[in-house]
């Protein structure tokens, strides 16, 4: 097991990375407030990891409850939210109660949203059960739900108490969405890391073939490197904005496409293509660089081409991005290959000649 800390003071938490995770009780116990949780999953995690789930809390003395939700992005909205506040409060939940959210990105963004917002703010643990969520949406602190207009556009910056990434978990994950999960991967070497970079090209075979030691230093880097970055900027006032790489375009996509046709990860990764073209237009990226940037998200089994959306509607749906500043779209784009800059200065033809070229 390896252990990283986010460090936010009185709020710091530890990110646990390893395989057989679940299995060890005594990882959770110390961050309960009392003696019982609620554990919110859905229609696929659940049958997999909740009995073993429970069966540990309970073998330690704890009273636990679940909640499983449906599965999938087009739930994560304010009918499915509702549904944690009533299993809540039927159950009179109380303010110390912890809220244990077991599954992906959605799962986890949902479930913390519900534990900010009920009873103003009860704790929570997430036990991420996809590479996405393991390497990135679990740890920061963002929480929420779409909205018909917008990814992500409703939620609250709140932190976990714990954040228990079991790698066993990933060898029940689909293969397409294990290559969701590096695209996010990617990000981190594109924004910060020329030399993880590399390491992905030389290794990306490995991780799809979920080597042990591979798939740990993935896990492991990336969280390494968001840790870093939320400790700086934890509410995204600065230099947070940078793990957005690939963001403005990837919303946009899922959005247009409709939630849940396009996985997270896979938008991302035509959006980190997108955002490589302009940063070339500008002057930042040689053309060789988008190429490689091409090939890695190619490699990692991911779209390296966007859907042609139309430009009104690219535009319509960027300008509900929450970058937006000013009412001035503002982009994360690469300086170089291993560094991100945000930037308001992209002059509309160049994101017009992106977004409408043939590809």
């Amino acid at each position: 097991m390896q252990t990283l800390t986010v460090d936010l003071g009185d709020r710091s938490y530890p990110i646990h990375i390893g395989a057989g995770l679940l299995g060890r009780p005594e990882l959770i116990l110390p961050h309960l407030a009392q003696k019982r949780v609620v554990v919110v999953t859905n229609t696929t995690v659940g049958p997999l990891y909740l009995a073993r789930l429970s069966g540990v809390l309970e073998a330690g003395g704890i009273a636990v409850e679940n909640v499983v939700l449906p599965d999938g992005e087009a739930y994560k909205n304010w009918e499915t939210l509702n549904l944690i506040f009533d299993a809540l409060l039927i159950r009179r939940a109380e303010r110390r109660t912890t809220l244990i959210a077991l599954g992906g990105g959605v799962i986890g963004d949902m479930t913390g949203f519900a534990a900010a917002c009920y009873q103003r703010g009860m704790p929570f643990i997430q036990i991420p059960t996809t590479l996405l969520s393991q390497v990135d949406s679990s740890v920061g602190g963002k929480t929420g739900i779409n909205h018909p207009l917008g990814k992500n556009m409703i939620g609250a910056f709140y932190q976990p108490k714990l954040v228990l990434a079991d790698t066993d978990t990933l060898k029940t994950l689909p293969a397409r969405e294990l290559s969701a999960g590096l695209a996010e991967v990617i990000k981190y070497g594109l924004i910060w890391d020329a030399e993880f970079l590399g390491w992905l090209e030389a290794n990306m075979d490995k991780l799809h073939a979920l080597d042990p030691a591979a798939i740990s230093h993935a896990i492991h880097r990336s969280c390494e490197i968001k840790a870093q970055v939320v400790a700086q900027d934890e509410r995204e006032g600065g230099i947070r904005a940078i793990l957005n790489l690939g963001h403005t375009f990837g919303h946009a996509i899922e959005t247009g496409m409709g939630y849940g046709n396009w996985l997270h990860g896979e938008a991302v990764a035509a959006g980190m293509v997108l955002a490589a073209q302009v940063s070339q237009h500008l002057g930042w990226l040689a053309e060789a660089d988008v190429v490689r940037t091409r090939a890695l998200i190619r490699a990692a089994g991911l779209p390296d081409t966007a859907p042609d959306l139309g430009l009104d509607t690219w535009l319509d749906y960027m300008g509900h991005d929450k970058k937006v500043e000013g009412g001035k779209l503002r982009f994360v784009l690469l300086k170089k290959l291993g560094e991100a800059v945000v930037t308001g200065d992209v002059p509309a033809e160049v994101l017009a000649g992106v977004l409408t070229a043939p590809h």
